[in-house]
Order: structure tokens, then sequence, then C-alpha cells
């Protein structure tokens, strides 16, 4: 068990030498805003927020906190939905805010140097001049450091897959302050131990992102949406299994249960049907027949309501049904906590998840809203409880444990997309057996200290 230092008066000047007064600060109201994410985890303030702007500021920072035993968290925009930047032990919160440039745009290579605080909508405004985007997208505005570190995907994954597919170099700073590089700028790259895809989702527990090579991607010529509705889950299902199946490569491949659709209807005046949909985008030069195929799937699998849209105003107002859906049942739910669930199973064994979950809640009379990326078999359930009842918050963690469990028994995942963070820490030695033991000895190697993110993956 680690021990650490709490921050003395003589650590708070050597840190305001780092940064200045104007980049530190321990006002309470500093602290309560970096005390927790977009989760319903317990909230645990830092001690102190420092905002460096450049990897040598970070480097001293990790050198000095290394030496003191002091506990370093790393925050990008909050928004995540596990508690992964929730300063569990208090000591130094690092806020990348500030470390939000774009550092070159190499367009011929389709590549682009960022720092790690800028957000994913700011950098693809700035790409869109020049015809490229950097397509992983998990719906909330997350900064590229925090979609480094917690491994982030989202809609489009179906197609241009998850954020270590897309991440090509990262500058990292060890916990003992020590900056080096992983990856390369090359396509390809054989030379030694794939260091790149460590620092990737690892929450902030080995080192410090400072700079992120991206791979970009041109923007697709046409769009093409479609939300279909059908009279069951069961026919979703299957018509997100055809779909894959047939090849078409959809963008995104998305499905909303019956409760999600009618509060999606009253929050947005969507105007959907009330009952399962299936939500898909194809684009590219011409996605015509990829398009009309889908169309005849849909068709063939019961859809009782098919609505398309053609061009990006117009594929826009459609994913309002997506993008919105945490916020609307936030609205929905006032002073209701939410538990958040994250499954990903073998797009075979989706439609098994998703009866069991329904089920799960079923016979525990517990309501919650299901939707997710059906295409990669990536299951979301959002889970209303009121958080003042320890008696309906205990039963709403069995039943989610359940849940997870069942993914895992599924060849799954106990996280398709939000990260271990906090809740996800009891399913660990399940899903990964052995080798969360060699995960232990590279967290001994790089951060021997422990001082990188602590409560964060390991129990």
């Amino acid at each position: 068990m680690n021990t650490y230092t709490r921050l003395t008066d003589q650590h708070l000047a050597a840190i305001t030498q780092i940064v200045g007064v104007e980049r530190f600060s321990t006002r309470s109201a500093d602290l309560d805003l970096h005390a927790r994410d977009q989760s319903f985890h317990e909230a645990h303030p830092p001690e102190a927020v420092v905002w460096p702007e450049t990897t040598a500021e970070v480097s001293a920072l990790l050198k000095l906190a290394n030496a003191e035993r002091i506990p370093v968290t790393a925050w990008g925009a909050g928004s995540s939905l596990e508690g992964n930047p929730i300063p569990v032990y208090g000591g130094l919160l690092v806020d990348f805010t500030r470390m939000n440039r774009i550092v070159n745009i190499r367009a011929e290579d389709f590549q682009a140097d960022v720092q790690p605080g800028i957000t994913r909508l700011e950098l693809n405004k700035e790409l869109s001049r020049y015809g490229l985007f950097y397509p992983p997208d998990p719906g909330a505005n997350a900064t590229i450091g925090g979609m480094v570190a917690n491994n982030s995907s989202g809609i489009k994954t179906i197609k241009y897959g998850a954020t270590k597919d897309n991440v090509m170099r990262l500058e990292v700073v060890k916990a003992d302050g020590e900056a080096i590089i992983v990856g390369s700028r090359a396509r390809k790259d054989s030379s030694g131990y794939d260091l790149l895809h460590l620092f990737v989702g690892s929450e902030g527990t080995l080192g410090l992102v400072t700079e992120v090579t991206l791979k970009l991607h041109p923007l697709p010529a046409n769009f093409s949406a479609v939300l279909a509705a059908f009279n069951d889950i069961e026919s979703v299902m299957q018509t997100v299994v055809d779909i894959v199946g047939a090849g078409l490569e959809p963008s995104a491949l998305e499905f909303l249960d019956t409760e999600t659709a009618r509060i999606l209807n009253q929050d947005k005046h969507l105007g959907l049907l009330e009952t399962p949909h299936v939500l898909m985008e194809f684009n590219g030069a011409s996605d015509d027949a990829g398009l009309n195929d889908a169309l005849d799937i849909c068709k063939a699998n019961g859809a009782t309501n098919i609505k398309t849209a053609a061009g990006q105003e117009e594929r826009n107002k459609l994913w309002q049904a997506r993008h919105h859906t945490y916020e609307t049942i936030l609205r929905i739910h006032p002073g209701k906590a939410q538990q958040i669930v994250d499954v990903c199973v073998p797009l075979s064994r989706f439609p098994d998840m998703v009866q069991f979950a329904g089920q799960a809640l079923a016979d525990n009379n517990l309501f919650g809203y299901k939707f997710g990326h059906a295409g990669d078999g990536n299951l979301h359930m959002n889970i209303i409880y009121d958080q003042s009842n320890a008696a309906e918050l205990a039963l709403v963690k069995r039943v989610n444990g359940v849940i997870v469990e069942h993914a895992i028994e599924l060849e799954g995942t106990s996280t398709g997309e939000h990260g271990t963070g906090i809740g996800k820490r009891p399913y660990a030695v399940k899903q990964h057996g052995a080798a969360i033991e060699v995960m232990r000895q590279i967290k001994q190697l790089l951060d021997p200290n422990g001082i990188l993110n602590p409560g964060k993956i390991f129990l």
C-alpha cells in the first residue's frame, strides 16, 4: 500500500516556481470544480490545481511529485463517465486545458501534432479547412489527451476504429519526470515493443501525455443517414447483424430502445415512433449502393418506419437522437443518479447481452435506458436510481455487477469505451486473470511510487 505526502507550504512554493502564481490554485472553487467528472462517483477534491503550458513544466512537476510522493492526477475536459480523472487521494491535479495548441498539420501525410488539451471539436473545426477530420467521436467534446487516456471511441468506431487506431506517436512524461517519445510518424512500424499502445488507454496511471500525433482522414464527400423503427428489440438486433454481415461498411450503426426513443421525443420533439430504432450512417465518394442495401435489410426485418437524410445538415438532425441521449436523461430525471453500464461483447453475442441486461432490470424492478454502438457490440444502459436511498443504490450496483460479469462470460469486456476508472476495478481480475499481475508489474516499473492517478484500474 503506497503512502502519500500531503502538500505543504514548501511544496506549494516549489510548484509556484515552476508555473507561476497565475497558473496554480488552492482556491475552493477550483478544487471543487475538479473534484468529479460527469459520473456519479463520489467527489474527491485535489489539494491544488496547476495549469501547465509546456512539456518542461509537466516534467518539473512530476519530478517534484515523485521525489516527495505526492499523488498526481491529469484532467482534460472532465467529461468522462467512470470517475477516471477524480483525484481519489487528493494531491496535485494537472489540468491540461492550457496546453491546447495544434503544433503542426501535415495534410500531405494525413497527420496532425497536437497538445493534449485541445478538444476534438476545436481540432476538427481547424482540420476542416484542409478537407480532413479526426474521426473518434465519443459524443462529448472531450480533449484529445482525455481520449488517449481512455482509448475513447464512440459512434464512428465501426468504420474508423477507436482512439488507439488513430494515434501514431506520443510524447509522454514518466512519473520520474523524464519525457519520452513512443510510436512514430510512419504508417508501419515493426521496431521493438509496442509502447505506444501501452500508454493509450492507461488512464494517466503510467505517464502524462504532452503531445499526440494523430492519424487523419479525408472529410467524406457524401453523408446519408437512416433511422429505422421496429416493433421489437429482436428485429433491431437481427438488422444490426445482417448489415454488418453484408459487408456494407456503415460509418455508424447505433440502436435505441423504446424508452430512449420516448424521452428523446419528450425532450427534443423528434417525432420518433416510440419503439426500438436502428440509426446508421454511410459516407464516402458514393454511398448509394450501401444505403439502398441497408434499406432493403431494414424492410426485410420488418421496419415499421424509415427516415432517411442526405447531406450533412439533414444527417445532423437525425443524429440528435443519439448525441443528446445522456443530457436528455439528466433533464428528464432531475435529482436522480445514473448507474452507467458500458459493456462490449462479440457481435454474435450482442442480442444475448441486450436481452440479459433488460431482463436483469425487470427482475429487480429497476428502470433504465438501453442504447449503444450496436455495430461494435457495445451496450450502454443508464439505470436510474435515488442516490440517497442506500438500499436502492446497493441493488443497482449489484445488478450492474451481474450485467458486467455476464458480458465477461460472453468473452467480452467490462468496459467498451469508458475505461476502468473507479467503478470497473472489481472486475479486472475476472476479465484479465493472471494478466492483471503483468499489468501490476508494468505499473511498478514505470511508477514505482504509485503517484500517477492512484485508485484507478487496480483494487
